[in-house]
């Protein structure tokens, strides 16, 4: 199953923004904070308790600054999954979105597209608004 959120225009460099998300600590400013719990983080790895209590862990595995973070699922995930942090600069500001790739069956993929799209698009606006708060 792949998902791609929209695309987003981030009011700072790459390099900027790449050096914010490659510290999967920042991740919690950009997570829907009332959809979430038990939050636990290092600079290379995270995990927290998402609404339905699933528990999802996420592990950096690779990075191309200023240009790519990729992150796998973590053992207490539900299913595999990778997730692509793609950045591009564009005029001074970062254009990004979030790629995911996961492994799973026709029913999970029932209940978990629709959540899943509307998070990674949660994500992306609210790493625009960090940097603009204006908007």
């Amino acid at each position: 199953m792949k998902i791609e959120s929209t695309k987003s225009l981030v009011n700072a460099p790459a390099q900027t923004v790449f050096d914010f998300l490659i510290n999967t600590e920042n991740l919690f400013h950009i997570l829907p904070q009332d959809k979430m719990s038990d939050w636990k983080a290092d600079e290379k790895s995270c995990s927290f308790k998402a609404q339905g209590g699933f528990l999802i862990s996420l592990i950096q595995i690779d990075s191309t600054a200023p240009t790519q973070i990729v992150m796998k699922s973590g053992e207490k995930s539900p299913f595999p999954f990778t997730l692509t942090v793609h950045l591009k600069e564009v005029d001074e500001k970062t254009e990004g979105y979030i790629a995911f790739d996961g492994e799973v069956n026709a029913f999970m993929k029932m209940l978990v597209d629709k959540p899943l799209t509307n998070l990674f698009n949660y994500m992306s606006f609210k790493l625009q608004k960090y940097y603009d708060p204006e908007i």
